[in-house]
C-alpha cells in the first residue's frame, strides 16, 4: 500500500468534513507512519488522529471520516475507546512483524483505502450497488461551512473603530476620569445557502447522491441552508432534510416529492421560487447552488429571464452539472446556454471529489463574483 497516497486521500476527505488537514499536518502524519507500520489499521488511525486533530470537534469528525474512508464500521457507530499505549520507535535490530500478525488487517486496510480513493473520482451515475453504499458512507462525512459575510451589527473587539457608547459609559462609571477607549468590530455571519436539486428523469442516476450531499450540507454545515427539489414541481424539503439519519431523510423526501423522474420546467419553477420564496428573503444575499444538467422542456427564454432575476437577488449563483465531468462535454443544451451568462461558477457534480470541491467553493467564495 502506498502510505503517502493513502494519507493524502484521507486528508482530502477530512478537509471536506471540516478538519484542518493542512499540508504540514499531512507531512507529520507521513513521518509518524514511517516510524510505525502503515499496514496496520490501528497505526494509521492513531498517526492520523494525533496529526490532524486540534480540538474536540475534530476528534468526532475524524472518527466519522476514518470509519467511512476505510469502511471498517458503519458511520455513526460509537467507537470503543482504544487502550492507551506508548508508541516506541523500532530499534535498528528489530525484526519485521510475522506474516500472521499482518495478514488480514493489512489486506483489508490496503484494499479499502485504495477503493475509497478510486471511488472519489468515479462517476456517480455509473457505480455498482456496493459502490453506492460506500459513497453514501463517505458523503455522511462531508461538511459545507458556507461563505462568511460582514454583519451590520458590532461586537466588542481589541482593534477597530471606537465604541462611543461603551467608552462614555466607562467614563461615567469612573466619575469622569480618563478611561481606556473601548473598540468594536463588525460581527461575521455565514451567508445563507440555497440548494435547488433537479430530480427529473435525466438526473435520475445522480439524484440519490446529490440529495445525500444536500443532507450533509443542511445537517452538518454551519450556514442556514434551504433545500428544494425541482422537476415538474417545486418542493421545499428543508424540513425532511432535518432528520439526523440520511436514509430516514431521503425516505421522507421521497414521500414529499411527487415528481420523481419526470420532466424539467426549470424556468417556471425558478419563477415560482423567486415569487414565493424570494419575496421572503430566501435568495436575497444567499449563495444559490443549482444541481442540474440543464435540460429544459419549457420556455428557454423564460429560464434566461429568471436566471437573470435570480442573479440580481443572490450574492452568488453556482451551477453544478454532473454531465460536465464527462470527456468532451460542452454546454450545448438550450437550458445551459440560457443560464450560463447569469452563473458565477459553473462546476462539475458527477463524483465525490467534484462534490467536495463544490462544498469548498461555496465556503471560500468566487474570485469572479462582482456582486456584493
Amino acid at each position: 500500500m502506498d502510505a503517502v497516497a493513502t494519507v493524502v486521500g484521507l486528508a482530502r476527505t477530512l478537509r471536506a468534513a471540516g478538519v484542518p488537514a493542512s499540508p504540514d499536518r499531512v507531512h507529520e502524519c507521513v513521518q509518524a507512519l514511517a516510524a510505525l507500520d502503515p499496514r496496520r489499521r490501528e497505526d494509521v488511525y492513531w498517526a492520523g488522529r494525533l496529526s490532524f486533530c486540534a480540538d474536540r470537534e475534530d476528534l468526532v469528525r475524524y472518527d466519522r471520516v476514518f470509519d467511512a474512508y476505510f469502511a471498517g464500521v458503519t458511520v455513526g457507530e460509537r467507537r470503543r475507546p482504544a487502550p492507551a499505549r506508548r508508541v516506541m520507535l523500532p530499534a535498528a535490530g528489530d525484526s519485521e512483524p510475522s506474516s500472521g500478525e499482518k495478514g488480514e488487517d493489512v489486506a483489508v486496510t490496503a484494499a479499502s483505502a485504495s477503493a475509497a480513493e478510486v471511488l472519489r473520482s468515479r462517476d456517480v451515475g455509473r457505480l455498482t450497488p456496493d459502490e453506492r453504499e460506500e459513497l453514501a458512507r463517505l458523503l455522511t462525512a462531508l461538511r459545507m461551512p458556507g461563505e462568511t459575510r460582514r454583519s451590520r451589527r458590532f461586537r466588542p473587539a481589541h482593534r477597530g473603530g471606537i465604541d462611543r457608547t461603551r467608552t462614555v459609559r466607562e467614563l461615567l462609571r469612573r466619575g469622569g476620569e480618563p478611561a481606556r477607549l473601548r473598540r468594536q468590530a463588525h460581527r461575521v455571519r455565514r451567508r445563507k445557502v440555497v440548494l435547488l436539486v433537479d430530480v427529473s428523469g435525466s438526473m435520475a442516476p445522480y439524484a440519490d447522491a446529490l440529495l445525500r450531499f444536500a443532507h450533509a450540507a443542511a445537517r452538518r454545515g454551519t450556514a442556514p441552508t434551504e433545500v428544494f427539489t425541482v422537476g415538474t414541481r417545486l418542493t421545499r424539503v428543508t424540513r425532511e432534510m432535518s432528520h439526523r439519519d440520511p436514509d430516514t431523510a431521503l425516505a421522507a423526501v421521497a414521500a414529499a416529492v411527487p415528481d420523481w423522474s419526470g420532466g424539467t420546467r426549470l424556468g417556471e419553477l425558478l419563477k415560482e421560487f423567486l415569487d414565493v420564496w424570494g419575496q421572503r428573503g430566501a435568495a436575497r444575499g444567499a449563495v444559490v447552488v443549482v444541481l442540474s444538467d440543464g435540460w429544459e422542456r419549457g420556455d428557454v427564454t423564460l429560464l434566461g429571464h429568471q436566471m437573470e432575476r435570480l442573479a440580481r437577488h443572490a450574492h452568488r449563483v453556482v451551477w453544478a452539472n454532473p454531465r460536465k465531468g464527462r470527456p468532451g462535454y460542452e454546454p450545448l443544451a438550450a437550458g445551459m446556454v440560457a443560464a450560463l451568462p447569469h452563473v458565477d461558477d459553473f462546476e462539475e457534480g458527477h463524483s465525490l471529489a467534484a462534490l467536495e470541491r463544490l462544498a469548498s467553493l461555496v465556503a471560500r467564495g468566487s474570485q469572479r463574483n462582482v456582486r456584493s
